[in-house]
């Protein structure tokens, strides 16, 4: 991580005409109100440093149901048991699939940051695919050199449920773990509550989750998260998954954070 640290608004000036960068991603309240000015995220000036690669994952693959024998299949879950390699994921009531929702703002963020000068790598290249497993997504990151590793998923609870939630994996395994995931998962839950987001009510504590079973996560050597955009089968959270709006302001959000952390 390399931070950046100016000491004047004139500096700051320069330093965005000498960089060419435009203006800096801003993502776009869900609700027609403002946030208050506390749940703002503070202006991060995002410069992409060159040759920094990035790993989106969106989660789960739209093949998976037609094939239950390899997304069953058995692999280690990266704490010395085993689980299956995928599952099919969630659906909102009315059928809309997460698979679909992770596939649409996964190409969102990479083409947002691929607008700002980062090598993106998506695990996966379609949405009619099976897997890839979930340790071999939780070793991409290590097999590139990612800076940063994002998972994109959206969650099945009871209606009522809402708010989204950030995992990164607990107890940590190494280095990665212990410090840069979690600064990471932080970002990511900061920048969506400034863009007008709503943490989760009913899993982890303030939008953050610590989870060991996520092999995903488990696996990684780098920095890592994974983020559950809301809850599929709650009405308020589902208009706002499903809407080609919503998810662009989701893509805004987790591309805006994913850049402040890198800076």
């Amino acid at each position: 991580m390399r931070h950046r640290h100016w000491t004047s608004l004139a500096a700051l000036t320069a330093a965005l005409l000498i960089a060419g960068c435009g203006q800096s991603l801003t993502a776009t309240p869900v609700s027609a109100s403002e946030p208050h000015p506390s749940q703002q995220s503070p202006a991060v000036p995002l410069f992409p440093i060159a040759g920094q690669t990035v790993v989106i994952d969106p989660g789960h693959n739209g093949g998976g149901a037609a094939h239950p024998d390899q997304i069953n299949a058995q692999v280690p879950d990266g704490r010395g048991g085993m689980k299956p390699c995928n599952t099919t994921g969630t659906s909102g009531n009315d059928g809309y699939t997460e698979h679909e929702f992770n596939w649409d703002v996964g190409q969102r963020v990479r083409d947002l940051l691929t607008a700002r000068g980062y090598h993106v790598i998506m695990s996966r290249d379609s949405d009619d695919g099976v897997g890839p497993c979930v340790d071999d997504r939780g070793t991409l990151g290590n097999r590139v050199g990612a800076a940063a590793v994002v998972s994109i998923h959206a969650d099945g609870a009871p209606a009522g449920d809402h708010g989204f939630h950030v995992a990164y994996s607990s107890p940590a395994l190494n280095d990665a773990q212990s410090g840069p995931s979690v600064q990471l998962a932080t970002t990511l839950r900061d920048t969506m509550v400034g863009a007008g987001f709503t943490d989760s009510n009913y899993v982890g504590s303030d939008g953050l989750d610590p989870r060991a079973d996520l092999a995903g996560l488990n696996f990684s050597e780098r920095p890592t998260a994974l983020v559950e955009c809301g809850n599929m089968r709650d009405p308020g959270d589902a208009a706002v998954l499903e809407s080609a709006d919503g998810r662009a302001r989701f893509a805004q959000a987790i591309a805006n954070a994913i850049a402040a952390y890198l800076n």
